[in-house]
């Protein structure tokens, strides 16, 4: 590794980060006894406790000793990352707060422009506080770094492009619900002067309870007063605020409207409903930007959906409700948010989805299935044996990875993943295949079993409602019994069990 220090020494340079607390280091070199250990075995033990993320540990390995804390805040692992900045999620040590901390590229720190827009997008983002709105909690510089960034509010869950490329169609009572909060965002907005200029499925959220969040409002526009300053902004800016609001330009050029109009997030807002509720974009997808800004693009729209939406099956109401959004003319589109949102409110009244969201219950097609993670040939047969006695068609793998894979290509039912056996990656598909139960919406149940001197690891996996972690020993009955409380309503009650240690 870059950095010449023993496991004390590398302890010590952690706290001083401050990653770890002292308590934890003593605790460590404790259990190493071992004068010595090296750096490697103390960074391991730190991850395996989960005192350090595999981030921050590899962070350490290299020797690099800048970017752990901004600002106060913590940063834990990397979530998203793009040409402008990159995305972590980190927290408050003082607190404990989960937030997600967006910085600015080191590239850009130079350039006075690219800083007065990522301040600009906090600012603006600070001002508005709305439950279907990702909130901006600070817009800072690092004093030692130099490095920009903003805190926001943690959400729990993905975006709607992941969600649509998993389940290739989102049904259209849930279309409609996601839509009127994104409605209801929009009016949060809107009554604060803001139009969002930016409105695509990788922009909405989808929290793990199910709640839809506008996110990055970086390129927002005061609509009173700032169409000009924001045009200029889009004429200079090519590489980052054109390819962010291209879209927005054609639209606006082809109609003769000016910048800000929030009528175009309302036209957009359709074309993402279209999507949602289709599977396909109701405009050609192209990277060419000169593409992007023909008008026939944008004048196409209406006749696209006039002749796909009957094939489609879809409802009259919905196909009227759409229609309105995208009005090529914005005279014809809804002229205010709150217009909007009281016709998608309609909508779902008009076709009764209004309470079906409250009880219908999502489970994965096909036979009930468990997947096993699992590398003792012993405990496969074990597993093989006694889940296929409670009903389950049981699939087996070494490989943490593919239980993500194969819940991402055909969901399952049930989960277990066993990483006394194949160590700390099962934490990590464990956390996965939940956060994709939450961005599908497929109930799964989930255990994850930890050999006793991995305990420090649970505080690793992720906290949720449907799923659980067991430290050895565990018997089968109870492990049994525990899949069966978690799992959907797809389980049948278990039929007892012998008592055997797994």
């Amino acid at each position: 590794m870059s950095v010449n220090l023993d496991a004390s020494g590398i302890g010590q340079l952690a706290l001083r980060l401050g990653l770890v607390t002292e308590p934890q280091v003593r605790e460590c070199i404790i259990e190493l006894d071992d004068r010595k250990a090296t750096a490697e075995q103390m960074i391991r033990i730190l991850e395996r406790k989960g005192y350090l993320t595999p981030w921050q540990g590899g962070k350490l390995r290299k020797g690099d000793l800048d970017g752990y804390i901004l600002g106060g805040y913590r940063l834990l692992y990397k979530i998203a990352s793009g040409s402008f900045g990159r995305v972590y999620r980190g927290d408050d040590p003082r607190t404990g707060q989960v937030v997600a901390v967006k910085v600015l590229r080191n590239k850009w720190t130079m350039d006075k422009q690219k800083i007065e827009l990522f301040v600009r997008e906090g600012k603006l983002g600070m001002t508005v506080r709305h439950p279907n709105i990702v909130s901006v909690l600070a817009v800072s510089q690092d004093s030692k770094t130099g490095q920009y960034f903003l805190v926001m509010e943690f959400v729990e869950g993905g975006n709607l492009r992941d969600l649509i490329n998993i389940r290739k169609k989102i049904d259209i009572d849930e279309s409609l619900r996601w839509m009127e909060e994104c409605a209801a965002g929009l009016v949060g907005a809107h009554q604060r002067g803001l139009t969002h200029r930016d409105i695509k499925p990788t922009n909405i959220l989808i929290s793990a309870q199910g709640q839809a969040k506008l996110v990055d409002f970086g390129l927002a526009a005061a609509s009173l007063g700032s169409s000009m300053t924001l045009q200029r902004q889009e004429q200079q800016d090519d590489d980052v605020a054109v390819d962010r609001t291209v879209d927005y330009a054609g639209l606006e050029k082809a109609t003769d409207q000016k910048p800000g109009d929030v009528r175009s997030d309302i036209y957009f807002l359709g074309t993402v409903l279209y999507e949602m509720v289709t599977g396909m974009p109701i405009m050609p997808v192209t990277k060419d930007r000169q593409a992007r800004m023909v008008a026939r693009r944008y004048q196409d729209v209406e006749d696209t959906l006039a002749k796909n939406a009957p094939e489609l099956g879809l409802p009259t109401a919905l196909q009227k409700l759409i229609a309105k959004m995208v009005a090529y003319d914005p005279r014809q589109r809804f002229q205010t948010p709150s217009e909007l949102l009281e016709a998608i409110r309609q909508c779902r009244v008009d076709l009764g989805t209004g309470a079906v969201l409250e009880v219908k219950a999502r489970v994965a097609a096909g036979p009930k299935t468990l997947y096993v993670v699992e590398s003792n040939e012993k405990l496969k047969e074990v597993f093989r044996e006694k889940f296929r006695t409670q009903g389950y068609r049981v699939l087996l793998s070494i490989d943490p990875g593919q239980a993500i894979k194969r819940f991402q290509q055909q969901p399952y039912h049930a989960l277990i993943v066993d990483a006394g056996t194949v160590g700390e990656d099962g934490i990590d598909a464990f956390n996965r295949v939940l956060r994709e139960s939450d961005t599908t919406g497929l109930d799964i149940g989930a255990v994850l079993i930890l050999s006793e001197d991995q305990a420090g690891w649970a505080r690793r996996a992720t906290a949720h409602r449907n799923g659980t972690v067991l430290v050895r020993p565990v018997t089968m009955k109870q492990l049994i019994e525990k899949l069966h409380d978690l799992s959907p309503n797809t389980a049948t009650p278990p039929s007892g069990g012998d008592a055997g240690a797994v």
